[in-house]
């Protein structure tokens, strides 16, 4: 019993050695990250986030020039560019796609489908996870609210009792909070098709963060990494987990302002949403290629308290096939 031969659905589906993915994480999951864990053995992902369709098609161009392994392209469904990020790498003829930031419509899965692309989408409750795959969705992926970045309100824990537990048809694959081999182990053991990690990997040597942010995390605890929740039911607000600091209390203050311009019918929903994602897309940039500690966003999981070092991502990815592996042994010797 070891963790290659019982995660063989989720490996073969991806087509990688081990079915351990990269967190889409916007400015964060770049080419040489997607590249650097697909080469590690894992499966890249490259974060479309809020990218214009030509510099996207640029990324993947760029992924596959450092690596000859799958990876996906992960697109947000509430992003601007959504659509024109979908028809370009449709047009592109990248293999897989993961579908996340909101539910994607029959037709995004079907303009996938019919591509030939392979699709993976998450899956906040089982009766969306049913839909998305009736839709054609090859894959899910099940994320509890202990990741880090938008994050939905339910935890790994109880998704897994609710999807994962309840849905065979096709390859589910589990992220939030994971952060050690041991973990892996027992997760593929309850049934996951393999693992989504984030916040470990940006304590990659790959990764290209500012190093006072991986500092930063190497630093903080689990109880650093908060939620920063919406103030007013009015104000359609994704909650978002990152460390906190004083670009998280302004947060607060920017929401206030925000409900107050429209109770006086100076800006709409939809421009207060906006004002919202962009608060938190600009701040991450600013944090992860400015260094800006203090207010920028240094969107992480909770996961953040099992992880020190930096290390290159094949030491990463080894390192958790390794504690897997003797997880499984001891769990075996337990059993026998």
């Amino acid at each position: 019993m070891n963790f290659k031969n019982l995660s063989k659905r989720g490996s073969e589906f991806l087509g990688v050695e081990y079915p351990i993915l990269g967190g889409a994480m916007s400015w964060i999951s770049d080419s040489d990250l997607a590249a650097g864990v697909s080469n590690a053995g894992g499966f890249g992902v490259v974060a479309g986030g809020n990218m214009p369709p030509e510099l996207l098609i640029e990324e993947v161009k760029k992924t596959n020039e450092k690596t000859d392994k799958n990876f996906a392209v992960n697109l947000i469904t509430v992003s601007q560019f959504f659509q024109g990020q979908l028809d370009a790498v449709v047009e592109y003829g990248v293999k897989y796609i993961v579908f996340a930031g909101g539910v994607p419509s029959s037709k995004n899965i079907k303009q996938a489908k019919d591509a030939g692309i392979k699709v993976i989408a998450f899956a906040p409750s089982l009766a969306l996870g049913k839909r998305m795959v009736k839709w054609g969705a090859d894959a899910l992926i099940i994320e509890g609210n202990e990741a880090g970045g938008h994050v939905g309100p339910v935890s790994t824990i109880v998704l897994l009792q609710e999807i994962l537990f309840n849905m065979k048809d096709v390859p589910v694959f589990v992220a939030g909070g994971i952060g050690t081999g041991q973990m892996i182990a027992h997760l593929i053991l309850m049934g996951a098709a393999g693992v989504q990690m984030g916040t470990r990997f940006v304590l990659s040597e790959e990764a290209n963060v500012d190093a006072g942010m991986k500092k930063a995390f190497q630093r903080a605890g689990a109880k650093d990494a908060i939620v920063s929740m919406g103030i007013d039911r009015r104000l359609p607000v994704i909650p978002v987990r990152g460390l906190k600091n004083t670009g998280s209390d302004n947060f607060v203050k920017l929401q206030i302002d925000l409900v107050g311009k429209m109770e006086r019918e100076e800006i709409t929903t939809a421009e207060a949403a906006h004002t919202v994602e962009e608060y938190w897309l600009g701040g991450l940039r600013n944090a992860v290629k400015g260094g800006d500690l203090e207010k920028g966003s240094l969107m992480a999981g909770q996961s953040i308290s099992l992880m020190k070092d930096i290390k290159p991502l094949k030491d990463i990815v080894l390192d958790m096939v390794r504690e897997a592996d003797e997880e499984m042994v001891i769990l075996s010797e337990k059993f026998k």
